[in-house]
């Protein structure tokens, strides 16, 4: 790895340098900051950390592509052909035991699940309530999910979280002291569960209604957003406490999820800045959260809200809570059933007497490592002008104040093949405040019922071809890029208003950029 030269642009207008001056001296000024309060990374000698700090340094320099931004995954990016398996084939490095292990991961990943008993033992236990039948039905072709297309329809790859406020001294403190992330609703628990194994109701319908909401740009195009409206029908079990909180989520994408476990947690904090010292309006948080596996407080970098610390921990919770399927992690062979639903806690389950759970070693294990090693596409038309001024533009709003490109991985990574890459996620995988037009006023842990975690932007200019749509946002309200764009308020007014007052030029190049990650 080599650190990426930065020049000047060439022919530059005398505004465009001291724009890119300016620029450069903000994000310095940042860095420093960032720097001092990250702390110094424990897995680098003082000689790879400077080439850490040169390589992952801002560009100021956008006539050209920067050394590396083809290989956003480092050797780790994936090079053949686009289509719509992009997002489902193995980290480029893995070597060929681990490809093996990858292959017997994706297996037990787009297994369908059934209700016990059955003869199938190694198959059975599904529920008895859940939203699907297996890991792939929701995360489709491994990448992004969706709300219902029509009125009245179902769609796997999106769910309501539920929640009520903590109110008694022993919530608050639970919640306080990281024991939980949220309280959960009395009968419903902490996810709306559609569908139920026979002789069993599922809990409810998601319902899902829009509004139009138009908003006009510093050209006068108009551009028109649709703002959602949930509830919940049919339900199964009476009703909801009148203080349920509901937050819908789509399924993310699952690529390079192990390279940004891989993100070291000083480089991670270096960029948080939660009391907005530097003053550019831009806070960042982490949200600390319990670790099942250390028993200990760890730092939440994966789901929406970063309320998962590992790849494993999210993947056992998604097999109890989404499946109905225990694991050694999460032991809990009736799932998200509560004790206000005895008829659930009376069907049978598939763990065996020994009290072995209902998907035991090794598929927590296979499954992980196969979440842990989908490997992100190289970049597309990268070096062409008019992504290289959308870039520009990108930075030049404020985008990558958030969206930030470029990490290196640990050298301790759990999995070789992800260790001491050079990264271009576009995330810093802290919380930010979005503002009253995202919100779901449900708190998760150290995260306010505004605040969502950065989403990653590689592989998104692929979600037409990978999952059929162009549905953004954790809800999928948007409908293209330019009207999740819009969307963004809060710490990111700044960034969304500079959008809205660009020329249709240099949007459309901004969107062409975004396009090609």
């Amino acid at each position: 790895m080599d650190a990426a030269p930065t020049h000047s642009p060439t022919g530059a207008s005398p505004m465009h340098k001291t724009l890119t001056a300016l620029l450069a001296l903000v994000i310095s000024a940042g860095l420093a900051f960032a720097q001092d309060g990250g702390g110094v990374r424990s897995d680098l000698t003082p000689k790879d950390l400077e080439r850490v700090r040169a390589v992952t340094a801002p560009t100021q320099d956008f006539s050209k592509p920067e050394r590396f931004e083809l290989l956003p995954a480092g050797a780790a990016t994936t090079k053949k052909l686009v289509n719509r398996d992009s997002f489902s084939l193995p980290s480029a490095n893995l070597s060929f035991e681990q490809q093996e292990r990858f292959n017997l991961g994706n297996g037990f990943f787009t297994k369908l699940w059934v209700s016990a008993p059955s003869s199938t033992k190694a198959s059975d236990g599904l529920g008895p309530l859940f939203n699907s039948r297996g890991c792939q039905n929701c995360h489709l072709k491994d990448g992004r999910g969706h709300p219902p297309f029509n009125p009245g329809e179902s769609s796997e790859s999106m769910f309501l979280r539920l929640s009520v406020p903590a109110t008694t001294a022993a919530q608050k403190s639970a919640i306080a002291n990281h024991e939980t992330d949220v309280i959960a609703e009395p009968t419903y628990g902490t996810q709306l569960q559609e569908s139920a194994v026979p002789g069993l109701r599922g809990e409810g319908h998601m319902q899902v209604t829009y509004e139009d909401v138009p908003v006009t740009l510093g050209d006068g195009t108009v551009v028109t957003l649709r703002k959602p409206t949930y509830s919940v029908a049919d339900l199964g079990y009476g009703p909801m406490a009148p203080d349920v909180m509901l937050s819908p989520r789509v399924t993310p994408q699952m690529i390079g999820l192990g390279l940004l476990e891989a993100v070291p947690v000083e480089d991670i904090l270096a960029n948080a800045d939660p009391g907005d010292r530097d003053g550019d309006g831009v806070s960042g948080k982490p949200n600390w959260v319990h670790d099942p596996v250390s028993g200990k407080v760890a730092l939440g970098r994966f789901g929406w809200k970063a309320g998962a610390p590992s790849i494993r921990v999210q993947a056992a919770h998604a097999f109890a809570g989404d499946l109905g399927i225990s694991t050694p992690l999460v032991n809990q062979s009736f799932g998200d059933c509560t004790a206000n639903q005895q008829q659930c806690l009376s069907m049978p389950t598939g763990d065996n007497a020994a009290g072995e759970s209902e998907a035991p070693d090794p598929i927590l294990d296979l499954v992980t490592f196969y979440s842990q090693n989908l490997g992100v596409p190289q970049r597309r038309g990268f070096d062409d002008p008019k992504v290289l001024a959308g870039k520009q533009a990108f930075y030049e709003a404020g985008c990558a104040t958030c969206h930030v490109p470029k990490f290196v991985t640990s050298r301790k990574a759990e999995v070789d093949a992800l260790r001491f890459q050079l990264i271009w996620p576009y995330s810093d995988l802290l919380l930010h405040d979005m503002g009253d037009g995202l919100a779901d006023l449900r708190p998760e842990g150290d995260a306010h019922g505004y605040e969502w975690r950065t989403p990653p932007l590689w592989g998104i200019g692929l979600t037409e071809t990978i999952s059929g749509h162009t549905l953004f946002l954790h809800d999928g309200r948007a409908r293209s890029l330019t009207e999740a764009v819009l969307w963004h308020g809060g710490e990111a007014q700044k960034a969304r208003d500079a959008f809205t007052r660009m020329t249709k030029t240099e949007r459309d190049a901004l969107i062409a950029f975004l396009e090609s990650l």
